[in-house]
């Protein structure tokens, strides 16, 4: 009886000594972030500025709201144009804008934006993922605290909106015009005055004479803006911007800090939006174009051959020189001119032959 009530006694002690070793893990929860966003482009605009609000929307939601994202519209926390600095300090997280606004930062930046009669928006994807353009971004921007990704593509823009014909080379000449980037450089070599301003400061400019033309991207844009109101004269192509590439810099402190799941997710949602702002904006210049024409009567117009030669003939000479010049820039056009090169080739074959056998 004693040796029983001794195991007894034995075995109820074992069962709390066991309770007390298999107690549950105290569970930690998965850290959280809040980012922001500042931007280049007005609050809510059509393609550029849902762009971005399509970025933060898709972080947050991959995330399962451990990373959320909040945009600020171009003057909301800092100006269109002092984006990359806010993102450069960590004022803001993430910025998402165009390369070719920060020429003042680095002359190469703007080859990653649009080069005057450079690649297409499918050219300007292969080069940056895998005709080593992305690691050449990155090395610039890393001297400024900053990781680039590729977050958006227009496809090739139109030629501007103008309030007089360009019927020949000379009619550019004493033009005030809003064109950024290299396109605004081949401006002032072929006589007339480049004009940089923020998407929202356009229209009323256009519309007041402080300047005599602009470019901003193409349709679906120039329609919400309305510049067929204070232009007359459409022209295309966009040859100073034929497949110009949105940016997203993201601020490397906070991009470090963040577990690599987040960091993957971050990086992937840009490949996204990247790809389907291209998608929208096909799709949706289409209708627009139509309805400049038919609705509201705009003169649409192609530049002359002779226009388009000479200022070919003045982007090569600004863009060789830029080249000749600045280390960086010289290094990156190699890498873009060595792709542009081999792409053309290939779509002679491949995409130009088969556009003229479609309207066979």
């Amino acid at each position: 009886m004693k040796r029983r009530d001794f195991i007894k006694s034995a075995g109820a002690g074992g069962l709390v000594a066991g309770s007390l070793a298999v107690a549950a893990p105290v569970v930690h929860a998965a850290p959280r972030f809040k980012w922001k966003m500042v931007t280049t482009w007005p609050k809510n605009f059509p393609g550029l500025g849902t762009g971005a609000n399509n970025l933060a929307k898709l972080i947050t939601e991959m995330s399962g709201g451990r990373l959320k994202v909040k945009v600020y519209g171009a003057k909301e926390l800092v100006p269109a144009f002092e984006v990359f600095d806010a993102v450069s300090r960590g004022t803001a997280e993430m910025g998402h804008g165009a390369a070719y606004y920060w020429k003042g930062k680095s002359e190469a930046a703007q080859f990653f934006a649009a080069v005057p009669f450079g690649l297409n928006a499918q050219e300007m994807n292969g080069w940056l993922y895998y005709g080593g353009g992305m690691k050449l971004w990155q090395d610039i921007y890393a001297d400024f605290n900053l990781i680039p990704a590729a977050a958006g593509n227009t496809g090739v823009q139109m030629g501007g909106w103008f309030n007089r014909q360009i019927n020949s080379v000379d009619d550019l000449k004493g033009l005030k015009m809003r064109i950024p980037g290299l396109g605004g450089e081949v401006l002032r070599r072929a006589g007339g005055t480049p004009v940089s301003l923020p998407g929202g400061e356009i229209y009323t400019s256009l519309q007041s004479g402080a300047i005599d033309a602009t470019e901003f991207v193409g349709p679906y844009n120039d329609l919400a803006f309305g510049l067929y109101k204070a232009a007359k004269h459409y022209y295309y192509p966009g040859w100073h911007e034929p497949g110009t590439t949105l940016e997203s810099m993201i601020n490397k402190k906070a991009f470090a800090s963040l577990p690599k799941d987040l960091q993957s997710i971050v990086m992937n949602a840009c490949k996204v939006v990247n790809q389907d702002m291209l998608a929208e904006y096909t799709a949706r210049n289409n209708a627009a174009l139509h309805t400049l024409v038919t609705k509201h009567k705009v003169d649409l117009r192609q530049f002359p051959d002779d226009v388009l030669i000479k200022i070919k003939q003045l982007s090569d000479e600004v863009v060789n020189e830029i080249a000749a010049k600045d280390k960086q820039a010289k290094k990156v056009y190699e890498s873009f001119k060595t792709f542009r090169d081999q792409a053309m080739a290939w779509h002679k074959v491949s995409e130009q032959s088969y556009m003229r056998a479609r309207e066979l």
